[in-house]
């Protein structure tokens, strides 16, 4: 897989963005991504130092739309933290 394959987008919810205070960012990410290449696909993509990648497995949910149930897909998101002299200017004014 190519490193760009990885992060799909960044998550902007209000729980996300605080975690931007403890220098933490969270991104969506690949169902096949592993911390070894979540790690290396930021390191290229933002130019900055990565401490630690904490990875979860979203959970398919069921949807029904009047007699037919559809399921969302399951996803993967992942928790990157980095230094603290250290940002991410994507996520900066959001």
């Amino acid at each position: 897989m190519h490193l760009y394959q990885v992060l799909k987008r960044p998550l902007t919810s209000e729980k996300t963005v605080n975690l931007k205070d403890q220098h933490q960012y969270v991104f969506e990410v690949d169902l096949r991504a592993t911390k070894p290449l979540i790690k290396q696909a930021v390191e290229k993509a933002f130019n900055v130092q990565v401490l630690s990648v904490n990875v979860m497995r979203m959970p398919h949910k069921r949807r029904r739309y009047g007699r037919r149930i559809v399921y969302k897909p399951a996803w993967k998101k992942a928790v990157v933290t980095i230094p603290a002299n250290q940002r991410i200017e994507m996520f900066e004014g959001v």
